[in-house]
């Protein structure tokens, strides 16, 4: 038997050995971003972003083309890269209609298309010294290869060839947020300016980035998730830590250990009078017992964002002033979100929530004129939300919603310490987001697994914090 046993254990080891060979020798393209060969954990066969399949990318081209008026161009410009400083860098985000159209994840490029050409990418030209220092990137066979372009070109030809596109085309429209100094200081594109011809392109494709495909909405689901659960360790974690900065880390902690590449924009944490100030970022204050912090986040998940906020007392009760003015809010999500479906408007909404707020806060003695409700809240309702927090912003309020459209629903009250109301009241913000899909029999919540009841807050903040403590340490140690 023994014998055996090491008979078993040699074979075992010898063909470990033999596997860790193989597949160290293994080499496998790398072309500056995930494929499926470099990050099979991440991706499917035929995806050229995470969840997204090259015949969806062909097929978003498509309608950009068809969407274009007859012998136009279209020229969309990768993001730049922004510097920290003169040597550090910031973390790279693309610009959407970039990696919207093409599905390539890196600084440098430029993308035309047009019915003549299809997609033709200029791409970046690395030396030895830039790989050295950075890294492989994506270049002409990755263009042909992997983001399916019926033509490339290194960016050194950008000048010489886009010149000739630019002279056969009637109009021209371009990202003019993002442009590109590369192709708008070419001659030809200055001269078809000073005629008229060149147009933005957000009209159009913000069209498109409005209504989500199924793999989008995948997406975009597992990003509210993943934002749910991040909000919900930080929320029981309040109670032991009540400061901001820890708080917007440890948010940020928990979204990245759950797959997020990067939160959406840096985390509101305001706490006491700091929630009253809307998109407060200084998160450096410690919270006093007995207030309120109110928690702005979302995720980005492989291109797609969240966006979700809660407000609660981290010594785990709400004060009867606190819930008087935090069940206004709360209704008025609620009630919204009930009038979310195809064909209402994103301004049908807002007009609603404005006057359920107004009635409320004159009811309290907070407000003694609606006229100075913008005082108070000079934000709308909701946005878009896909690709970017808000997303197809060419794109007005007045649209009658469609199913596959992502909206966020974000009643709030932000009371200055200086407003004229009275003193008991100064001070004090609370909103109450929530991401909402619109379906074709009405909506779907896509952040309804974080609580947002008083009882519920309550009951976590008082009954789970030190279980959820327990488990943390239990499944980072197992």
């Amino acid at each position: 038997m023994q014998v055996l046993a090491r008979n078993l254990a040699q074979r075992v080891s010898r063909s470990k050995v033999i596997s860790r060979y193989a597949y160290s020798t293994q080499r496998v393209k790398d072309i500056g971003q995930p494929t499926p060969a470099s990050h099979p954990h991440l991706m499917a066969e035929g995806e050229v972003t995470p969840g997204i399949r090259i015949e969806e990318y062909i097929g978003r081209r498509k309608k950009l083309a068809e969407l274009l008026p007859q012998n136009s161009l279209a020229i969309i410009s990768s993001a730049p890269m922004k510097m920290m400083t003169d040597v550090v860098p910031y973390t790279f985000r693309q610009e959407a209609d970039y990696l919207y159209l093409t599905g390539c994840q890196q600084p440098g490029g430029v993308a035309v298309l047009s019915d003549e050409h299809g997609l033709c990418m200029f791409m970046p030209e690395s030396t030895p010294n830039d790989i050295a220092w950075q890294g492989e990137v994506a270049g002409l066979d990755a263009a042909f290869e992997v983001f399916k372009a019926e033509q490339a070109y290194p960016i050194s030809k950008l000048p010489e060839i886009l010149s000739g596109m630019i002279r056969k085309s009637s109009k021209v429209f371009h990202n003019d947020q993002t442009a590109s100094q590369r192709y708008t200081n070419l001659d030809e594109f200055q001269k078809s300016a000073s005629l008229g011809k060149v147009k933005s392109l957000s009209s159009f494709t913000h069209e498109l980035r409005l209504i989500k495909s199924p793999a989008e909405l995948k997406l975009m689901r597992e990003s509210a998730s993943i934002a749910c659960q991040g909000l919900l360790k930080t929320m029981l974690h309040s109670k032991g830590c009540p400061d901001e900065g820890i708080l917007s880390a440890k948010v940020e902690y928990e979204c990245r250990i759950r797959g997020a590449q990067r939160m959406a924009f840096n985390p509101v944490v305001g706490g006491g009078p700091n929630a009253s100030v809307i998109h407060y970022s200084r998160n450096d204050q410690r919270i006093k017992d007995g207030d309120l912090v109110l928690l702005d986040m979302g995720c980005e998940l492989h291109g797609y964002v969240s966006d979700l906020t809660r407000t609660w007392p981290p010594c785990g009760k709400f004060s009867s002033l606190q819930e008087e003015i935090y069940d206004l809010i709360l209704e008025t999500n609620k009630e919204s979100i009930k009038l979310c479906k195809p064909g209402t408007t994103i301004r049908q909404l807002n007009t609603f929530s404005t006057d359920m707020l107004c009635n409320g806060l004159m009811k309290m003695g907070i407000l003694k004129n609606r006229r100075l409700y913008g005082q108070l809240n000079p934000t709308s309702i909701g946005h878009y939300l896909g690709m970017d927090v808000h997303d197809s912003s060419s794109v007005g309020y007045d649209r009658p919603l469609e199913p596959g459209s992502v909206i966020t629903i974000e009643p709030g009250v932000y009371i200055p310490s200086s407003f004229n109301c009275p003193e008991r009241f100064q001070g004090i913000g609370i909103r109450i987001e929530d991401e909402v899909l619109i379906t074709e029999t009405g909506y779907e919540v896509l952040t309804g697994s974080m609580p947002k009841e008083i009882k519920h807050i309550e009951t976590l903040l008082n009954n789970h914090c030190h279980e959820n403590a327990a488990q943390s340490f239990a499944s980072f140690s197992s």
